[in-house]
């Protein structure tokens, strides 16, 4: 009896490791070279084995790697690295406790690609897109050449274009009085900047825009309680980079809206898939991205599919937001190649849009592009003149910006100002869930067209002032009661931010001496200039199916709070703008120091639902090594 049971427990206690024998692991040895047998450090290794990807490595500066610790089995690889051909290997048999050796040649990427692209509806292959994802990681989306883990190293070219920014300087109350500028809710150049810094580049000056940074977040402003759509928010605080100046902070909040609340949507996907939205964090994401609002489509909702590239086509005719599964199989078809006609397919998207038009809906064109048209009518002129003359008929046009290499910034967010639309960039899979999940109705839905926004001081109070950022914003005085001009629109629940400088009346601060006039004197101060009023905010905006104005004004107190006991919204505010003019290295930036900001940012966080305060701060961080790296390495 005994030596049964001391059998048994040596079975039990052996037969494990029995088992774990059989179930030995093995590797793989992989050695990767170029054509001229140069090692190739940090190309990324990814393992699948069917669908699923198992582990992903990367190459020492040797150029080897090792993939350990697979169970037996058949594995497919795919080896990728910015600049050359994508690598595969199929049928990669693993033995336990074995090393298999690969020897992997890159080839070099060509400059030029033919790829193929979808004609018309039906005539593309269709992918199962139960899971989009995982066909972007299979390669199933884009070129055979694209992968998803290629890694594109940016800022990559000076082929990009940014619109130059002549900072707005301080102008007399005295002398002008009235400040006219448009709002502007796009955020596209907050994750520009971002994209740069987290590729431990700085951004270049002109391509920062302050008012995009500031409404890249939202701010803790009281909604409507009127019949307007919006409330107005004013606050004066002291100045906390100069301290014989004062900020006045004003702030606009949409009525915020109930998904289900909001009319149906016509909205038509107008999707760049020419050969240079080929890259992993161009189509792939611009997929994944779609995918997200398709999501959260309701059955009312119809979604057209419109692509171009050599030529303009459609992929999916109307199809309604119950159909989900028919929308993600036509964006899950998408290939990249060829030019980019981006006229031609803005011109058939509006022919789609107006085939669908829904009356008292929400018509929209998204347009998914790196902005490098290139045939056809590719002017900026032009494309303005088209969708400026579309946006009349109720189809608004929003544009989202994708990749970089030779992007056209500065095109995009004006055929998006034109269209009636709001300009983001989408740089990752974290931004599109901001713009098209967390942030939907603001982004789709606009509750008020052609806001403007003109502000009167009085010079009783006020020496001068500057408007800090909406330089590409500002209106002639004129054109603020002109309902022919052009102006921002407002989202649902959207909060637009504007910051002024103030240097007070009786400051003695020297502003340029201008010449006295010779045929007219000084005007004289009303009534009203002895009244506590530093200034007044008058607003005009449109409905979005009306084309008259609708004027509202709020006067501001002169009431001066100490910047360290003002709102969440004051502090935060200040910081993104010294932020701002700390990587512009601004004439104006006065005391401010990445320290401050730093402090300012870090006290007024607020609820910060998304993280979005807390991101920022690891920017500025960033930012700051990044300007001590520069200057050091300059002296």
């Amino acid at each position: 009896m005994k030596k049964i049971c001391l059998i048994t427990i040596l079975a039990l206690v052996l037969m494990p490791l029995l088992f774990a024998r059989a179930e030995a692991l093995g590797r793989i040895s992989l050695r990767v070279r170029d054509t001229k047998g140069n090692a190739v450090p940090d190309a990324v290794i990814a393992v699948y084995q069917g669908k699923t990807m198992i582990t992903e490595v990367k190459t020492s500066d040797k150029g080897i790697a090792l993939v350990k610790d697979l169970k037996p089995g058949t594995y497919e690889l795919i080896v990728s690295k910015a600049g050359y051909m994508q690598f595969k290997q199929d049928n990669v048999v693993v033995v336990g406790d074995q090393a298999i050796p690969i020897n992997v040649v890159l080839k070099t990427k060509p400059e030029e690609h033919t790829l193929k692209q979808p004609t018309s509806p039906g005539a593309p292959e269709v992918y199962d897109s139960s899971n989009l994802y995982n066909s972007m990681l299979k390669g199933k989306i884009g070129s055979a050449t694209t992968s998803a883990y290629q890694y594109e190293g940016y800022p990559p070219s000076d082929t990009n274009e940014f619109a130059a920014i002549n900072p707005n300087t301080f102008q007399r109350a005295d002398a002008s009085p009235l400040s006219t500028f448009s709002i502007d809710v796009d955020t596209g150049c907050y994750s520009l900047v971002r994209k740069w810094l987290n590729s431990n580049e700085l951004p270049p000056a002109n391509m920062i825009r302050t008012e995009e940074l500031l409404n890249y977040f939202s701010y803790d402003y009281p909604q409507p309680k009127d019949k307007h759509p919006f409330a107005i928010y004013t606050e004066l605080g002291t100045n906390p980079w100069n301290e014989k100046r004062q900020l006045v902070h004003i702030g606009l909040k949409g009525k915020e809206l109930d998904l289900e609340e909001t009319p149906p949507s016509n909205l038509v996907f107008l999707i760049d898939v020419s050969g240079s939205m080929e890259s992993s964090n161009k189509l792939p994401l611009v997929l994944q991205s779609l995918d997200m609002l398709v999501d959260n489509l309701r059955e009312q909702d119809k979604i057209s599919i419109v692509v171009y590239a050599g030529a303009a086509g459609t992929v999916l005719e109307p199809t309604y937001g119950s159909e989900k599964g028919k929308i993600k199989k036509a964006l899950a078809a998408l290939r990249a190649g060829g030019s980019t006609a981006g006229g031609a397919g803005i011109a058939l998207a509006y022919q789609t849009a107006h085939n669908s038009f829904i009356r008292g809906g929400n018509n929209r064109i998204i347009l998914c592009t790196d902005g490098d048209f290139n045939v056809g009518v590719s002017s900026t002129a032009h494309l303005i003149e088209m969708v400026e003359k579309e946006k009349e008929s109720g189809i608004f046009l929003s544009v989202l910006g994708f990749g970089m290499g030779n992007y056209k910034d500065n095109r995009m967010e004006q055929i998006a100002n034109k269209g009636n639309g709001n300009y983001a960039y989408i740089d990752t899979i974290l931004e599109a869930k901001k713009v098209f999940v967390n942030e939907m109705t603001s982004t789709l839905f606009t509750i008020a067209k052609d806001v403007k926004i003109q502000v009167e001081f009085n010079p009783a109070l006020v020496k001068a002032y500057r408007l800090i950022g909406y330089e590409n914003r500002m209106l002639r005085t004129e054109d603020f009661r002109d309902d022919t001009k052009d102006a921002g629109e407002l989202g649902a629940g959207h909060t637009v931010t504007a910051i002024y400088e103030i240097i007070p009346a009786g400051s003695d601060e020297k502003l340029p001496e201008v010449d006295s006039l010779r045929y007219q004197s000084t005007s004289k101060l009303t009534s009203a200039s002895k009244a506590d009023e530093l200034l007044t905010v008058k607003l005009r905006y449109k409905l979005p199916d009306s084309d008259t104005s609708i004027p509202l004004e709020s006067p501001l107190l002169s009431k001066v709070i100490p910047w360290d006991k003002t709102s969440d919204n004051f502090r935060f505010s200040s910081a993104v703008v010294m932020y701002s003019m700390l990587l512009q290295d601004s004439e104006f930036k006065g005391s401010s120091s990445w320290d401050l900001v730093k402090k300012l940012a870090q006290n007024s966080l607020g609820k910060d639902e998304y993280g979005y305060r807390n991101e920022f701060m690891n920017l500025v961080k960033i930012a700051e090594l990044l300007k001590t790296s520069r200057k050091n390495f300059e002296d």
